[in-house]
């Protein structure tokens, strides 16, 4: 589905007139209008606001034009459902829900998150063994770990 659909199915699901969802959003009816006829995309900062007002990622606005991972343990995020979300409530595209939990990291140690996803890798028909080396290779590579000082909150989260 392309932007210019979205837009107008989530504003006529939330029951507004172009008007009213411009109003909401700070722009003007006729940029509402160009959405959603095709003619221009929101910037960023309105993708934003869209985000937030009517509670999908920024990923489904845009009709998920690139595949989504958590940048902590490397899970595919392809739903909105297991996105996580910041402290105010709106989305974050870079975590699943169980990695960052209302704007707080959950783990601040590899090992105990490959042990919590070996446990799930297991029983995909991965040994423990193929899964915990896997985790190992992966986890350096993702934007989490790579930035661990600079993201972390030293555990508080526990």
């Amino acid at each position: 589905m392309e932007t210019k659909d979205i837009i107008l199915e989530l504003r006529n699901k939330a029951g507004l007139s172009q008007d009213e969802l411009a109003e909401k959003i700070f722009v003007t009816r006729q940029a509402v209008s160009r959405w959603e006829n095709g003619e221009t995309t929101p910037n960023t900062d309105t993708l934003k606001l869209l985000s937030k007002l009517f509670d999908v990622s920024i990923n489904t606005l845009l009709g998920s034009p690139r595949e989504l991972i958590c940048q902590c343990c490397g899970m595919p995020l392809k739903d909105d459902d297991i996105i996580s979300r910041e402290a105010d409530g709106s989305p974050n595209e870079d975590y699943c829900k169980w990695c960052y939990a209302d704007g707080t990291y959950t783990y601040s140690n590899m090992d105990d998150l490959i042990n919590v996803c070996v446990g799930h890798m297991v029983s995909e028909n991965f040994s423990e063994e193929q899964a915990r080396e896997y985790m190992k290779q992966l986890l350096p590579k993702l934007d989490y770990w790579k930035r661990y000082e600079e993201l972390s909150d030293d555990g508080q989260f526990e």
